[in-house]
């Protein structure tokens, strides 16, 4: 990947919207349309911040014209590529694409293209030989870097040199996960010893706890020492097959991704090491705000960067990871209670809902209340 950076990047605050039903909105095609089509309902992010953020902000800005169709896919290509069609046929000018796969998503850029319909690619790069007319997303190889260097500097603080790392990359179907991969072979090669690696084919979590019970029985309890795996769904299903098999996850430091309220809490009491907050209201709503200039004619002038897609340099919004651990204490890492207990990331009542019963105890020791 190639970055070109002109000015300085964004500032993240975020907040998280109800959950949102994940069917497909149409509209009807006299009047102009934008789209937004995301890929799948493994990760909570995109159904219950993604979609509301978007269509919050633009909403405000463009009001009710020109109307947003919405569709999630999934997890099915063909069905992706079909809400798209289907989208164009209703006459939006305007894509916002989260692709399933980044490779086959070049097919309805294309098909966009041609149409004269505007794509931008929303969070995972679309590749396939094709020209999105913008990006926007977080620096995904940072992410990866961030958790390889919290996860090293663990092993580090421990006392572990070489250490015995299970690795669980994200499906190789999304871009985001071969750089949040590349970021962290970055940091970590040469300087822990893999035991095994494997990748999540779906973002999903038995699929990673299957791969760990895997792991486990081949190297045994005490045969690794850490895991690196991509996302928290996976870091749950880490979770869940180290306690099926008897170990301990305190013990066994974990790595994870988009500070979901159950890493989250796992972090409090000690279960998971890390994870990423990557705060999604910044994202969604520049997303939004690039939409509807584009279904108003206008030139954006938010994308500030430009990423390479294997195929064009592609007009780029990147936004800013963060490494949260428990309390911050690590270098490079801030607190849950500076992240996202702070920017109320759950919503108003973001104490509450990390801070339940069965946490009530890891909440206090963390000084949040």
């Amino acid at each position: 990947m190639r970055l070109r950076f002109s000015v300085t990047g964004v500032a993240v605050i975020a907040i998280i919207a109800g959950a949102c039903s994940g069917g497909a909105t149409t509209a009807p095609a006299s009047a102009s349309q934008v789209a937004l089509l995301l890929p799948e309902k493994q990760t909570a992010r995109y159904e219950a911040a993604d979609r509301p953020f978007f269509t919050a902000k633009f909403e405000a800005l463009c009001g009710t014209s020109p109307k947003l169709i919405y569709s999630n896919a999934a997890e099915d290509t063909a069905a992706q590529q079909q809400q798209a069609e289907a989208a164009m046929t209703a006459g939006a000018k305007v894509l916002v694409l989260d692709p399933v796969d980044g490779d086959a998503a070049g097919a309805i850029v294309k098909a966009a293209a041609a149409k004269g319909v505007k794509v931008i690619s929303y969070d995972r790069l679309i590749k396939g030989g094709s020209t999105p007319d913008y990006y926007i997303s977080f620096d995904n190889e940072k992410v990866g870097e961030l958790q390889g260097q919290a996860l090293l500097d663990k092993m580090t603080a421990d006392g572990k040199s070489m250490a015995k790392v299970v690795w669980i990359n994200g499906s190789p179907k999304d871009n985001n996960a071969t750089l949040f991969k590349q970021g962290a072979h970055k940091i970590l090669d040469g300087k822990v010893t893999i035991v095994k690696e494997d990748a999540m084919a779906n973002w999903k979590q038995e699929e990673a706890q299957s791969i760990m019970e895997a792991a486990i029985a081949a190297a045994g309890k005490d045969g690794f020492d850490a895991v690196y795996v991509a996302n928290d769904g996976g870091a749950a299903g880490v979770f869940a097959a180290m306690k099926a098999n008897g170990v301990d996850p305190k013990a066994k430091p974990t790595t994870g991704q988009d500070a979901q309220i159950d890493a989250i809490q796992r972090i409090l009491t000690g279960d998971q090491y890390m994870t990423v907050y990557k705060a999604i209201q910044p994202q969604a709503e520049q997303a939004a705000q690039l939409a509807c200039d584009l279904a108003q004619g206008k030139t954006p002038s938010a994308a500030t960067v430009t990423v390479n897609n294997g195929t064009a340099d592609i007009k780029s919004v990147l936004l800013k990871p963060v490494a949260v651990t428990v309390d911050g204490k690590v270098a490079g890492t801030v607190s849950v209670k500076d992240s996202v207990v702070k920017d109320l990331f759950y919503g108003a009542d973001s104490v509450a809902k990390i801070c339940t019963a069965d946490f009530a105890a890891a909440c206090k020791a963390a000084t949040i209340q």
